[in-house]
């Protein structure tokens, strides 16, 4: 009976999106098809999903629905969310870091962070700002389609002057309106009593089928929400993360490809045992425990099996590869760079070395993961580092490639407490996010040293070739002659300033002149 049930539901739910999208078609698209993105019509003609979530949020009733869609669809269009992009929205909304993604609840759902302190009401820039917040939005619907947020208004230390009350209404819009069933609930933190009156209007803008998920709480009870892993320490948790920017911090890190070809999967690697080394299945994000099986690989023996071919092949791997300055200190590996790849602009400066020190007393895992990985080639982007030992990863651009300064590296590492015949693809499945460090890196283009701008012999990158004593040379002769020049010019203006007041020293004596004699000729 149940299964029965089921069924009839299932059948129901179908005749509902064709009736759905059937009177989408006659009562909205008929004559007016210019309001909507043709993209997003071509989506709700396929997504089932899509439609199921419209018709969920309004507990099944067509009509409702349907206003819904109408509405969420010119929204779109005319916020242009299909073509919204990192480079669209202003930078420096970016870098006051109000709004942004980062961490999980206890239901798993993403925390989506509001600053409150740091918006201000500003008209000028209230629509970048919605643009802003449409973007994060976007972007995640993208990588999880179908999950649920959580926001969070982190209300410390904010006050009347941070309410934009427009700009509220128009957050809950896009959980209310846009982007149906994606609000699990919405966490105000530590909010001002003096705030309770415009939180009452909210309550009013979200309706009897979003007024459960509104969440009033101090910040000693959030973590009745939300673990203090994912909390900062200013509302009682334990969470390290300091938002920076650049990079965004949630990224869509992926595994970048080998030198030796694209990465396979589990089904191409069983048809072709001899084929080159498994690396890590792409993943959805750098946060995400979901991968396809790639080949698997005994770790220990594939390593021992490759130490030697490793020590002939390193200098050649690294040979003109840039070497980095700067060192991170973690708690299992030493990176370097601290935190950027600097890739020259010339066509034999496109290696940058990754060199990674093991600090612990154990063997470490690591792999290496990139937002851009068609463009480089890693090597090796996945193996491990024996205790105290040193790995030196070489980063290479791909073809004609170029570098930008959006391009981000993470490096991910982790201790093997049991090591043998352990698979690494098996280990990074299993082992606890907890227990895993990363370490961001970002790319950086280093412009050409023009020969006006060449050190002076002496400097510390001098190379001591001829070209460059003789540039030196001529550098000197021009600091000279500007010296001289200058102590000339100083010279002058001197000499101007004296005979300036010699002047008006014969000026005022002939004024007297002219006045004695004019006293003079007076009749007594």
């Amino acid at each position: 009976m149940a299964e029965l049930d089921q069924h009839e539901g299932e059948q129901d739910l179908e005749k509902k999106i064709v009736e759905t999208r059937q009177r989408f078609k006659n009562e909205f698209l008929q004559d007016s098809a210019d309001k909507y993105d043709s993209r997003d019509v071509e989506r709700f003609h396929k997504d089932d999903v899509l439609v199921e979530s419209y018709l969920a949020w309004r507990l099944y009733v067509v009509d409702d629905a349907l206003k819904m869609i109408d509405e969420s669809l010119q929204w779109r269009k005319e916020f242009g969310v299909n073509d919204l992009t990192e480079s669209t929205v202003p930078t420096w909304m970016f870098e006051t870091g109000a709004v942004f993604l980062h961490g999980y609840d206890k239901e798993g759902n993403k925390l989506f962070w509001f600053k409150v302190k740091l918006h201000v009401k500003d008209a000028k820039v209230a629509l970048d700002k919605k643009k802003y917040v449409a973007f994060w939005l976007e972007r995640y619907a993208k990588k999880e389609p179908g999950m649920p947020l959580t926001v969070v208004f982190d209300m410390t230390e904010s006050g009347i002057s941070n309410i934009d009350m427009d700009f509220v209404k128009y957050i809950v819009n896009c959980f209310k309106v846009y982007y149906p069933k994606f609000l699990s609930k919405m966490v105000i933190v530590d909010m001002p009593w003096i705030m309770n009156a415009a939180w009452k209007i909210v309550r009013s803008w979200l309706g009897p089928e979003a007024i459960n998920k509104l969440k009033f709480v101090p910040r000693s009870e959030v973590q009745a929400f939300i673990d203090a892993e994912y909390l900062p320490p200013h509302l009682g948790g334990t969470d390290p993360f300091r938002y920076s920017y650049p990079p965004l911090p949630d990224d869509d890190f992926q595994t970048p490809i080998c030198d030796n070809g694209p990465i396979v999967s589990e089904d191409e690697t069983e048809s072709k045992e001899g084929d080159m080394e498994s690396k890590d299945a792409l993943e959805s994000s750098f946060s995400s425990d979901v991968a396809v099986k790639p080949k698997k690989v005994n770790f220990l023996e594939d390593s021992l099996k490759s130490e030697d071919n490793d020590k002939a092949d390193t200098s050649t791997r690294t040979k003109g590869a840039r070497k980095p300055v700067t060192t991170f200190k973690g708690l299992l590996l030493d990176v370097s760079p601290a935190e950027e790849l600097s890739f020259g602009s010339g066509e034999t400066e496109k290696k940058c070395l990754i060199i990674l020190n093991n600090v612990t007393k154990n063997q470490v895992a690591f792999k290496v993961r990139t937002t851009a990985p068609e463009k480089y080639r890693v090597k090796p982007s996945s193996s491990c580092c024996e205790p105290g030992a040193s790995v030196d990863i070489v980063v290479s651009l791909h073809g004609g490639c170029q570098v930008s300064p959006q391009d981000r590296f993470l490096v991910m590492a982790a201790e093997m407490d049991n090591v043998g015949s352990q698979e690494l693809t098996q280990f990074w499945k299993e082992v606890p996010k907890s227990k895993v460090m990363e370490h961001r890196l970002r790319c950086r283009v280093l412009e050409r040293v023009k020969p006006t701008a060449s050190p002076l012999r002496g400097s510390p990158v001098d190379n001591g070739t001829s070209g460059q004593q003789e540039l030196n040379t001529v550098l000197m002769r021009m600091m000279v002659c500007n010296s001289r020049l200058e102590q000339k010019l100083n010279t002058c203006l001197w000499t101007q300033k004296v005979l300036t007041g010699l002047v008006l020293v014969l000026m005022v004596l002939n004024l007297l002149c002219l006045y004695q004699l004019g006293t003079s000729q007076q009749p007594s």
